[in-house]
């Protein structure tokens, strides 16, 4: 049997960087030399790969919607060639590319997996050699066919994902859905299907930056806050209330928000809590936001809500439309 063949999309990150004076630093070439001296990449067991290094290469703090843009154009260009994909990113915001790529991405009968590391792959003590073997072994063997991240021996959903640990190996989790694969000494499939084939051609969507508020709801919060939050040019507003969906039942606050969405803009109720969704029915005070407009997130996270209204935003959909579509499910990135 034919090896497979992945292409690695090498856009920046801890994965890559060298020691310098001034802690770790990213350097041109480095990365591709470093895999270069690593047996355990060239085994015949393992997939061929090519490696693309991004000029610059991007630190992930830095990442916005047009690189977004860049990696899946980069992905469409490199489509037909190879067998699978895999995005080296910064960890920082990994959950966001993974979450815009996942709705930029139709049809995908092929795995992207996004994957990084804590310490650099140069390094004696890196966990990027085991992302990346595994990436790579996964994508390779267990084709699944949507956009995932493999952090710490998991794979999960990548609109699942969000970052949970700044310094720890297990930086990533996916609060509202169990991993879709485990690679321990067997690799364990969760009730996914492997190389799935969707029954329409490959799709890549565009998506342009939008301005987007988003709030933290605090006790005491002003209703001023959100008035200038809401000020133009911001189409939509992402709120982060309390439990199940819930923030304060002050008037003048309710009629921002009621003023907000009378003249079009989104607002997306979610919850701070890590796991759970927004019931907005539960009590009186989520009632109050359903009643000014404010549509639930159910269990996304902010992530995923914030790169699924740049996605609607960008598509020139009407009000409605848009309203209609951030409440259904689209790419397994909520339940309801």
């Amino acid at each position: 049997m034919e090896r497979k063949h992945i292409y690695i999309a090498y856009t920046g990150g801890t994965i890559g960087m060298q020691k310098s004076d001034h802690g770790y630093i990213p350097v041109a070439g480095f990365m591709e030399k470093q895999l270069a001296s690593m047996p355990e990449f060239h085994r015949s067991e393992m997939p061929k790969f090519t490696i693309h290094e991004y000029d610059p290469l991007i630190d992930s703090s830095d990442m916005t919607p047009s690189d977004w843009q860049r990696i899946a154009d980069d992905i469409k260009a490199n489509y037909d060639k190879y067998d699978g994909f895999v995005i080296l990113h910064g960890t920082d915001t990994m959950a966001y590319t993974a979450s815009a790529l996942s709705f930029m991405f139709d049809n995908l009968d092929k795995p992207v997996i996004v994957t990084g590391s804590q310490i650099p792959l140069a390094e004696i003590r890196s966990d990027g050699q085991s992302n990346l073997l595994n990436s790579l072994h996964v994508a390779a063997n267990y084709p699944i066919n949507e956009v995932t991240v493999f952090f710490n021996n998991q794979l999960i959903r990548g609109n699942r994902s969000t970052k949970a640990h700044a310094d720890g190996f297990g930086a990533f989790i996916s609060p509202n859905l169990p991993p879709l694969l485990e690679a321990g000494i067997n690799i364990q499939l969760n009730n996914v299907e492997l190389d799935k084939k969707p029954a329409e051609p490959f799709k890549v969507h565009n998506i342009t930056p939008q301005p987007i508020g988003v709030i933290t709801m605090y006790p005491g919060i002003s209703p001023e806050v959100i008035r200038n939050t809401l000020r133009q040019p911001v189409n939509a507003m992402i709120l982060l209330t309390f439990g199940v969906g819930n923030a304060p039942q002050n008037p003048d606050l309710l009629a921002q928000l009621k003023e907000a969405t009378d003249r079009g803009v989104i607002v997306i109720n979610l919850t701070q809590c890590l796991s759970g969704k927004v019931n907005m029915g539960g009590y009186a005070t989520g009632c109050a936001l359903a009643d000014a407009g404010v549509l639930s997130g159910y269990d996304m996270t902010p992530e995923a809500a914030l790169a699924k209204l740049h996605f609607l935003l960008s598509q020139d959909l009407p009000t409605e439309t848009v309203r209609s579509l951030m409440q259904q499910d689209l790419r397994g990135e909520l339940t309801h």
